[in-house]
């Protein structure tokens, strides 16, 4: 059986709004669907606008906020294995404002658009990429599938 560590922080002006347990659930299907290494660890963060648009001037050179960010936790080029330590895949920003407009929008539950926007994170960690229509068809895909194991109920927009 494969292993997996998922932690869910909450910014204290959302916790009383999100359930963390819904995201854990779509992080655990994600990696349970999707080749990921044994042990490996990743962390959701659900938070404003500001810190979100902070994070993708800093990263991504644009002055805006955006829904989800994935950082991968992987080193570029060769390292020393730290044995006896998890692999880190990454982190999963969401912005609670953005994502609770996108669910109204899209007539979305909040906890189905944050489980959506969980398993688009986790899938950018794990490789994917939707710059293209082709990576973006293909990305969908696996994200209505995921989904659809969980039961989530999601209007997706591509």
């Amino acid at each position: 059986m494969r292993s997996h560590r998922v932690e869910i922080r909450i910014d204290d002006r959302y916790e009383s709004r999100v359930d963390p347990d819904p995201l854990r659930e779509a992080a655990d299907e994600t990696l349970a669907q999707q080749p990921a290494e044994d042990g490996c660890e990743l962390t959701v963060v659900v938070t404003g606008d500001g810190v979100v648009r902070q994070l993708n001037r800093r990263h991504r050179g644009l002055d805006t906020s955006t829904d989800v960010l994935a950082f991968p936790g992987r080193a570029e080029g060769p390292f020393v294995d730290a044995s006896g330590l998890a692999p880190y895949l990454g982190d999963v920003i969401i912005s609670f404002p953005q994502a609770e407009a996108q669910a109204q929008q899209a007539g979305n539950t909040l906890s189905a658009e944050l489980q959506l926007l969980v398993v688009h994170g986790v899938l950018h960690l794990l490789g994917y990429d939707d710059q293209t229509e082709r990576e973006a068809a293909r990305m969908w895909a696996v994200q209505r599938a995921i989904l659809d194991r969980l039961g989530v109920q999601v209007h997706l927009r591509n």
